[in-house]
């Protein structure tokens, strides 16, 4: 159950590069924020639960709010993500740095969030040892009592921090405004290559600037969750950092990212790949495919920026041919629907939730225990299995197995149980998924075939076991 809409807000702002992700990852105890020497690397807001005191709260860490005159084409977006972060939330954090000094954007800042009306902490960072604690006294200007003095970085000065975050928590009934029932919410990864739309597309189903989108390949770095409600149904879609490939010039953001989205889709229940029609299918977009195939998560493949190539004439001819050629190049994942979609002008990314909703009801598909064994021996003897050093696979009774309750969407599983496991080849078990697909075509859910040893006398008919106790019986008259 994710609680990130039910419990109270926590929101950190302030300038860039005063340390709002080292003090997030202190407070919710792992490192989810990407922590680096770099300024504005936060690009967008990020949320986590923060458990570590007696009253579990949200927290959200914004991008470093703009910094005037900034060149940066993201540092107006930056801005209103923060902005939006504040309206949401019922508790600021203001972080400043006091190895820097104040600053005229931390005065700008703390004139703003006095506007905001909300409750304020203000939050003095980089005071390591007892040596830094008077430059906190420079701060006292800005009118925010008390003030924490805190090493984010050597975990000073926390504890005292989330006594006051407790205190200044609303209380139960004051959030129960935002309590819902999230059961059965849905969390859909975005993955893809930097730069081929993956922010544009939940932008273009949210109607927001929710994520922040740029030209600027890698814009967002982290994964980031967004909540969404479309006719009562409940979604998390996670815009995961762009997957690059990882070579000798990658930076230690990059790898991070490229981490942290596989991540994503491990905890995701359905992956959306985005590929770039103006580009076609790269050897990327199938390194990225492997990872969802490997995680055996279902998929959907969005062919994006349609409207760059559509056509004058032939338009749906043209259609059919990429989603051909893409189900081609990515052929291990031809289970999964493929949708041509423009994320700019929003054709078509509807459709991505009929996709859900498809896969959601194949998900809930039996094939008959009969009909599923009937399936299988005619496979087996329509194409008998290779030979392995003299052996031959055999089969003796299949099941399909139960599902896990506690998941929206999973893979499709089979125990086969065989007379030895290693003697399937990935050829012949590609085999027998697709003649499953032909009982049932399960779209964008993966098969998993589970085989088990049957012991020999398990396995065996009851005219073979019959046949051997007459043979003994024999015996034993033959010896009297």
């Amino acid at each position: 159950m994710n609680h990130a809409n039910i419990l109270p807000n926590v929101a950190i702002v302030g300038r860039p590069n005063v340390g709002k992700s080292a003090l997030f990852n202190r407070l919710v105890g792992r490192k989810i924020a990407i922590v680096h020497d770099q300024p504005g690397i936060t690009r967008d807001r990020i949320s986590a639960i923060c458990n570590r005191g007696a009253r579990p709260f949200t927290l959200w860490d914004t991008g470093g709010m703009a910094v005037p005159q900034s060149r940066d084409e993201l540092s107006g977006q930056v801005r209103r993500a923060a902005e939006e972060a504040l309206s949401e939330s019922d508790l600021l954090l203001f972080v400043v740095d006091a190895k820097e000094g104040l600053s005229p954007i931390d005065e700008e800042l703390a004139r703003r969030l006095r506007k905001s009306q909300k409750s304020v902490v203000l939050v003095i960072n980089k005071i390591d040892n007892e040596k830094h604690e008077p430059l906190a006294a420079e701060f006292d200007s800005l009118g925010f009592e008390p003030s924490f003095s805190i090493s984010a970085e050597h975990d000073r000065g926390i504890s005292e921090l989330l006594s006051e975050i407790e205190r200044r928590l609303p209380s139960s009934a004051n959030t129960e405004h935002r309590t819902s029932n999230v059961e059965g919410q849905v969390a859909i990864a975005i993955v893809g290559r930097p730069n081929v739309g993956k922010s544009s597309l939940i932008n273009s189903i949210v109607r927001r600037e929710r994520a922040i989108v740029s030209e600027l390949p890698g814009t967002t770095r982290d994964a980031v969750d967004i909540l969404y409600e479309r006719d009562g149904r409940k979604f998390v879609f996670i815009d995961t950092a762009g997957i690059r490939r990882r070579g000798k010039h990658s930076s230690s953001v990059e790898v991070f990212s490229v981490m942290r989205a596989e991540r994503s889709i491990r905890r995701a229940d359905v992956c959306v790949l985005i590929v770039d029609l103006t580009m076609g299918v790269t050897a990327q977009d199938k390194r990225i495919a492997g990872l969802i195939q490997k995680a055996r998560k279902p998929a959907i493949i969005v062919l994006n920026k349609w409207d760059l190539v559509r056509q004058t004439r032939g338009e749906k001819q043209a259609a059919r041919q990429l989603i051909e050629e893409g189900r081609e190049r990515i052929f291990f994942l031809e289970h999964a629907p493929v949708l041509i979609t423009s994320a700019l002008t929003g054709e078509n990314v509807e459709k991505l939730f009929a996709s859900i909703e498809t896969i959601q009801r194949a998900a809930r598909q039996r094939i008959g225990t009969g009909v599923l064994n009937r399936l299988l021996r005619q496979a087996f003897e329509a194409n008998p299995p290779p030979m392995v050093k003299g052996r031959r696979l055999k089969l003796f009774y299949a099941t399909q197995a139960g599902g896990k309750e506690e998941r929206q969407l999973q893979p499709l599983e089979f125990v086969l149980f065989v007379n030895d496991p290693q003697l399937i080849n990935e050829t012949y078990r590609r085999f027998l998924e697709s003649r499953l697909r032909t009982a049932e075509p399960y779209p964008g859910l993966p098969i998993v075939l589970t085989l088990r040893r049957r012991t020999s006398v398990r396995h065996e008919d009851h005219g073979v076991r019959a046949a051997k106790r007459n043979k003994r019986h024999i015996g034993k008259k033959r010896h009297v």
